[in-house]
């Protein structure tokens, strides 16, 4: 055979593999049962791990004219080399950012999974105020609530410290139904905390970009964005902001906060947890927009463990998991033993439960402190609001594609709200996104805690869903 002939042929299938694959893009399985978990988790972790490099950067920003200390962990592989490239050519980062109440800890068994298994490299981000900036450890010292009353608040700065005269502590029952009796402290007018509890949305947004700038730079990363819980909010607030993010590859993290408010205000939002039906709390209803002011700091307690281990035990156990309640209280009051050197307070409902009203009050704050002009202080109320939702408008980038992954026995995430509520609002943007939601037949909202022969959750069968996304194309614009 000619060369001439050999080349010809090696082109004609170079274009019968293209072609073929942009025919046969891959899709994700709708559902992954409990068994194929369990092979996922044990194929993976029987698999050689490659040694990781783990390093911290604090980096200080100026925003709204106030310094800004923010944290990031870093891993990568120690042979940089072996950093993989996805279906566009570019390497593969993560951006991870938790949710709840914690910091880069809680998002660390992810992490390793992914630089360790996969060895992409993976910034790990923690909220502003969250990191405690005054030990190396960053595990915050004593409980959220003091025993002469005072609480736990955020160190915005190193250096700087919220002293209890700027605060007001007081008890919060309007959400009993769902949170138990909430302490709150809620910042005094004119204060430091009450300036910074104004001005951190827009820290954060800066922050983020920051970080992605820092760690994971355009033209040699394609950023694969990951927010737990009500971190889900604020990653997908970032996807149309930084332009390597090219979408979201999610787990039990919560939607825009627009979509998020209309899906706690529909009435199955809870679906069913152990074959019961679960009707959407009261408050759920009442308070499907954020009540409460920008100035208020939520401490949270066991009470907010409590809170997804009932209906995680419904889920696992059936009814009879009330039988041994004294014993699961006993387990509630350990784990939050474990869990109160993690920061434990959270600020960001104004964004996740689209807290629109609360967001302009807190800009236009902002805009008096900076003396802004009428125009100025207008267009930093239109960015504070747009926070909640997609950016729209001539030359927005489109919102890139989102892979949902639901656990099993979660607490806030029901196949149903998805349906019915957050894909239908999805679909009506313009233009609207790729999106794709996985069932689980395992796991439950804290996705990596272990289960009957599943050591790390279902962290290992949602990864592997990932990897094949971002292998097989679902995050390559069309």
């Amino acid at each position: 055979m000619s060369k001439g002939i050999i080349i010809m042929l090696s082109l004609w299938i170079a274009v019968f593999v293209l072609v073929s694959f942009a025919q046969a893009a891959w899709e994700p399985p709708a559902k992954v049962s409990r068994d194929e978990c369990v092979k996922f988790s044990q194929a993976m972790l029987s698999l050689p791990e490659m040694k990781v490099r783990q390093k911290e950067d604090i980096f200080r920003i100026h925003v709204v004219g106030m310094d800004w200390d923010l944290g990031v962990m870093v891993y990568e592989p120690e042979d940089v080399s072996k950093i993989p490239r996805g279906a566009d050519g570019k390497k593969v980062g993560f951006f991870l950012l938790h949710g709840g109440s914690g910091d880069f800890r809680s998002m660390e068994k992810l992490a390793l999974l992914l630089a360790g298994r996969y060895g992409y490299k993976v910034v790990s981000m923690t909220y502003p105020g969250r990191l405690y900036l005054e030990d190396p450890s960053r595990r915050w010292p004593g409980d959220t609530i003091n025993p002469d009353g005072t609480v736990r608040t955020p160190i915005w700065k190193k250096g700087e410290r919220i002293t209890p005269d700027q605060v007001e502590v007081t008890l919060d029952t309007t959400k009993r139904h769902r949170y138990g009796t909430r302490t709150v402290a809620r910042a005094k007018p004119g204060t430091i905390f009450y300036y910074r509890m104004a001005a951190w949305p827009m820290a954060f947004e800066e922050g983020m970009k920051d970080a992605c700038q820092r760690h994971l730079p355009a033209g040699e990363y394609s950023i694969y964005a990951n927010g737990h819980s009500t971190g889900g909010p604020l990653i997908h607030m970032m996807l149309q902001r930084v332009s390597n993010i090219v979408g979201m590859a999610d787990v039990e993290g919560s939607p825009f906060g627009f979509i998020y408010s209309r899906a706690s205000e529909w009435s199955g939002s809870l679906g069913k947890i152990g074959g019961v039906k679960m009707e959407a709390a009261k408050t759920d209803k009442d308070f499907s927009t954020w009540p409460d002011p920008f100035y208020e700091l939520s401490i949270r307690s066991w009470r907010d463990i409590a809170r997804y281990s009932g209906p995680e035990a419904l889920g696992k156990e059936g009814p009879k998991a009330l039988m041994r309640l004294p014993m699961l209280m006993e387990e509630v009051f350990d784990e939050w033993e474990g869990e109160k050197n993690e920061p434990q307070f959270k600020a960001e409902y104004i964004i996740t439960r689209n807290g629109v009203k609360q967001l302009r009050e807190a800009a236009e704050v902002t805009a008096k402190r900076l003396n802004m002009n009428a125009s100025d202080t207008e267009a930093l109320i239109k960015r504070f609001i747009s926070y909640t939702r997609e950016l729209t408008g001539p030359g927005i980038k489109p919102v890139p594609p989102i892979l949902y992954n639901i656990a099993k026995d979660s607490r806030d995430h029901s196949p149903e709200v998805y349906r019915e509520v957050i894909l239908p609002m999805l679909s009506a943007m313009s233009p609207p996104p790729k999106v794709r939601v996985v069932e689980y037949g395992a796991g439950v909202h804290g996705y990596t805690k272990a289960e009957k022969d599943l050591p790390l959750g279902i962290a290992p069968a949602v990864t592997k869903v990932w990897y094949d996304a971002i292998m097989g194309g679902f995050f390559v614009a069309k």
